[in-house]
């Protein structure tokens, strides 16, 4: 009978005090932990392994973790959740811009990262139901592939997402012409604590206007709807996947 493979999480802290109890707490749970003291470290073991989900200390000597998570969701899709000091609030802000899934704050009860860890997992890896009928979403000549979270252009080349770009243009997907209000997205996007940044959904339709738009300072697709919120301003079709 096959096993199911651990959860894999790289964990990426400069503090030993922390970073050393919390693997091996979370080794307890289940997880199969990796550890990098700074970013420089981390970028190694990225390249050496994939993982489900980063642990991400901002503050680190030399590179800190926000640049690190500006790699991460440029160069992957890979979950990211901060740790964070309690004095660091600007920072949780842009490191929910940016593309971040989730943080913590310093110090915090090791059950409660745990559950904020598969509440992110649980996010990222639910099939939407046109995943389930092997059906792909087509809009203005782009298409979706939300088993590979792929997105083709209309010259069929690809187009990198991150993880937060993926389930934003995945909500307007599935609510297309409908006004969608910022915490309506946020909850669909990042979950509740987000709710605490209403300029975090902003700036993720920004970054998305950016890749899909032709001028994305004069949207067509992604409107903004003035005290409503946003709506995808054009006709989708679900189509069934090629094989491959």
């Amino acid at each position: 009978m096959n096993e199911i493979a651990p959860v894999k999480l790289l964990l990426v802290d400069d503090e030993p005090a922390l970073r050393e109890p919390l693997g091996e707490y979370l080794s307890r749970q289940g997880f199969d932990i990796v550890q990098s003291a700074n970013a420089t470290e981390a970028r190694g073991r990225l390249r050496e392994d994939n993982f489900d989900l980063v642990l991400l200390d901002i503050m680190m000597p030399g590179e800190d973790g926000l640049s690190l998570c500006r790699h991460l969701i440029e160069a992957r899709d890979t979950p990211v959740i901060f740790l964070t000091a309690r004095g660091e609030a600007t920072d949780r802000v842009v490191g929910l811009e940016i593309g971040a899934d989730d943080y913590v704050v310093k110090p915090f009860d090791p059950r409660e990262l745990v559950a904020r860890i598969r509440s992110v997992l649980r996010r990222a890896s639910r099939n939407p139901a046109a995943a389930a009928e092997n059906e792909a979403f087509l809009f203005e000549g782009w298409q979706l592939d939300p088993l590979k979270r792929r997105l083709t252009d209309p010259e069929g080349a690809m187009v990198a997402i991150s993880s937060v770009e993926f389930r934003l243009l995945l909500a307007f997907l599935e609510h297309p012409r409908q006004v969608l209000n910022r915490d309506r997205l946020l909850d669909m996007v990042q979950g509740r604590e987000a709710h605490l940044f209403d300029r975090a959904v902003d700036n993720q339709v920004s970054r998305l206007r950016r890749k899909i738009e032709v001028d994305s300072r004069n949207p067509q697709l992604i409107q903004t709807v003035w005290g409503g919120g946003y709506m995808l301003a054009a006709d989708v079709k679900r189509v069934p996947l090629s094989p491959q």
